[in-house]
Parts: C-alpha cells; sequence; structure tokens
C-alpha cells in the first residue's frame, strides 16, 4: 500500500499594510499669529506704498489679506471643508472688530482730548463771566441740569412703562391691547425734535409755561417710555408660566403674583431697559435746544427758569470755533460719557442684588 506524502508549502510573506489614521493633518498652532503678523506686514506696505494716510484702510486690507490667505492655506493643507469652517469663524471675528473699531476710536480720541480738561475745577463751576475764546469755566451748571432733567424723566416715564408693560403681557387682550401695542411701536421711532416741538407747542406756547428743566424733562419722558415698555414687555413674556401658575394654585391675587413673583424674576432684564433708555435720553440735544434753553449760570430750580445740560454745553462750546470752548467741549463729552457708564454700572448691581436667588 503506497503512502502519500503531503508537503506543506512555506507561508506567502503577508503584504506590508499601510498604518492608517483618523487624524487629518492640521496647520500648526503658530500659524494664525504668523498669518495675523504676515497680514499687518503686507497690508502697512500697501498703505506705504499707495499713500493711504489713514490707518483704519491698513487694518481693513491686513483684514482682507488675513481671512483670504487663511482660506487659502487652510484649504491647501487641511482641506476644503475645514477651510470653509475657518473661513466663516474669521468672517465673524472681522465683522465683529469692523464693527467695535468706531467705538474704540470713538472712546480713545474722547479720552485722549478731554482728560486735559477734565479736573476738580472744572466740575464744580460754571461758565458765568467766562467768554468763549477765555480758558476756564466748568460745566457744574450743565452738570446738575442734566441730573435733574434726567431724574424727573425718569420719575414719568419709569412707572407709566412698567405698568403699561403689566398690562400688556397679564392682562391686555383684545383691541386695547393691539392699539397700545401699535403706538408704543410708532413712538419708538419718532425723532427727538418731534418730540420737543410736541412739548414746545403743548406746555410753553399753548399753557404759557416758561422754558425750563421741566419741559425738557417731559419732552425726554416722551422719548424713554416706549423703550422701558418695549424691553420690559419682552422680559415679562420670557417668566415661565409655571411660576404664575404655582403661585396662583396656592392661592395667592394674580396682583400679588405679579409683585413678588413675576417682577422679581424679570428685575434683571427690566433694569436693563431702563438703563438703555436712561443712556437714550442722557444726550439728547435738540429737545434741550427748544425747552431748556441753556444758561451759562447755576439754576437749581428745574421748574423755573432756563437750565443747561452736558449734550447742550457741548454743542453750545462747539459752535464757539475757538481753541478754549473746542477744549471744554471734549472734556464735557468724556464727563457725560462716564456719566452713562456710570448709570450702566449702578444699574448692573442693582440687577444683581434683586436677582432671585438660584439654589443649589
Amino acid at each position: 500500500m503506497s503512502q502519500t506524502t503531503v508537503t506543506e508549502e512555506p507561508p506567502r510573506p503577508r503584504p506590508s499594510v499601510r498604518p492608517t489614521t483618523l487624524r487629518r493633518p492640521r496647520l500648526p498652532g503658530w500659524s494664525r499669529g504668523a498669518l495675523l503678523l504676515g497680514s499687518a506686514a503686507v497690508g502697512t506696505a500697501t498703505g506705504l506704498v499707495a499713500g493711504l494716510e489713514s490707518r483704519v484702510q491698513w487694518g481693513l486690507i491686513a483684514a482682507l489679506v488675513f481671512v483670504v490667505g487663511g482660506f487659502a492655506l487652510t484649504s491647501a493643507v487641511e482641506g476644503r471643508r475645514q477651510a470653509v469652517d475657518r473661513l466663516a469663524a474669521s468672517l465673524v471675528w472681522t465683522s465683529f472688530l469692523v464693527a467695535v473699531l468706531p467705538l474704540a476710536s470713538l472712546l480713545w480720541e474722547t479720552i485722549a482730548r478731554g482728560i486735559p480738561g477734565v479736573s476738580w475745577y472744572f466740575l464744580t463751576h460754571s461758565m458765568n463771566g467766562v467768554l468763549s475764546w477765555q480758558d476756564g469755566g466748568g460745566i457744574y451748571h450743565a452738570l446738575l441740569g442734566t441730573v435733574q432733567q434726567v431724574l424727573l424723566a425718569s420719575v414719568i416715564a419709569i412707572p407709566l412703562g412698567l405698568l403699561t408693560a403689566v398690562y400688556l403681557v397679564e392682562y391686555g387682550s383684545g383691541r386695547l391691547a393691539r392699539a397700545i401695542t401699535f403706538f408704543v411701536d410708532v413712538m419708538t421711532g419718532i425723532p427727538s425734535i418731534v418730540a420737543g416741538l410736541f412739548i414746545l407747542s403743548m406746555w410753553i406756547m399753548m399753557m404759557g409755561f416758561g422754558y425750563s428743566g421741566f419741559a425738557g424733562a417731559l419732552a425726554l419722558s416722551i422719548l424713554m417710555m416706549p423703550i422701558v415698555v418695549r424691553s420690559t414687555e419682552e422680559m415679562l413674556k420670557l417668566v415661565p408660566n409655571e411660576l404664575r401658575e404655582a403661585s396662583l394654585a396656592l392661592g395667592v391675587p394674580k396682583w400679588r403674583t405679579i409683585l413678588k413673583v413675576v417682577l422679581p424674576t424679570a428685575i434683571g432684564g427690566i433694569t436693563t431697559g431702563i438703563m438703555l433708555a436712561l443712556a437714550r435720553i442722557a444726550g439728547e440735544t435738540a429737545p434741550i435746544i427748544l425747552l431748556v434753553f441753556g444758561n451759562n449760570m447755576i439754576n437749581g430750580n428745574p421748574f423755573e427758569g432756563a437750565q443747561s445740560s452736558l449734550p447742550l454745553f457741548v454743542y453750545e462750546q462747539w459752535a464757539f470755533g475757538t481753541e478754549s470752548a473746542y477744549d471744554r467741549a471734549w472734556a464735557a463729552a468724556l464727563v457725560l460719557i462716564a456719566f452713562v457708564m456710570i448709570l450702566n454700572l449702578a444699574a448692573r448691581a442693582v440687577a444683581r442684588w434683586k436677582a432671585p436667588k438660584s439654589g443649589r
């Protein structure tokens, strides 16, 4: 019987397998900084060669080079999909910087030109007896008038605006609510000069009252009221209905629910809206020119006699056209910006203090 022998074949060499990875090639971390420096160099060189005097134009050229160069570089290394994502992010940041640039330039110019003229003497003296081309004088009369007029306008507009917003959100329905909403929207867009002309014709011409800070406060309250109504209305709509229902289920009356639950919950947004309204009226000039009339002396009675205000003071000093008047105008503008910023900081402090405490 024959035996068959089985010969085993030698093992075949396995083909070399190339290791694969899921990580795509990426630009190094320093690439964006290098691209930013290169774009700034290209923008500066282009501005110098083209004879562009404005540094803003140099910055716009550098921003364009940064966006286009970043897209091309990312597309070549990381792929088109990642490049489109980086392009969108770059456009968002570039748009943000372009939008912030005028504000930063305004603040820088105002601080640089205004801070040399701000002193204790400037804040505590008026312009009584000081001519336009003379040095000296101060803004105490204008600062006092601005504070009094803004406070009077707030006393008039804030309660009316809050109560109107509460009615629209908690009680309003039907034709009356729609009519109030329509007129609030219309009042939001009226020019300030129209509010001044309305108070001028009604308060001064028809009723016979004189020019005063209170007349200016009436016009400012007209401008402030729709902003308070609209901002408060939106904040009250954000309060969850569950909070109202829980309070009503416990037998709490509706007015007390609004006072103790709804308003404290929305107090942060309401305060922010009020401060936006205050910032709007603090810089108004047209109604003040028509109704307050201007005064170089200190008048602490807003209900009688002409007064001044910071926006009106800046307008008057700039109209004089002298170097001393320009310096006083820049200093007063800086004080006005600081005044608005102090109001905003105070509002944020009050909102944080009154905001409902969240439990753990």
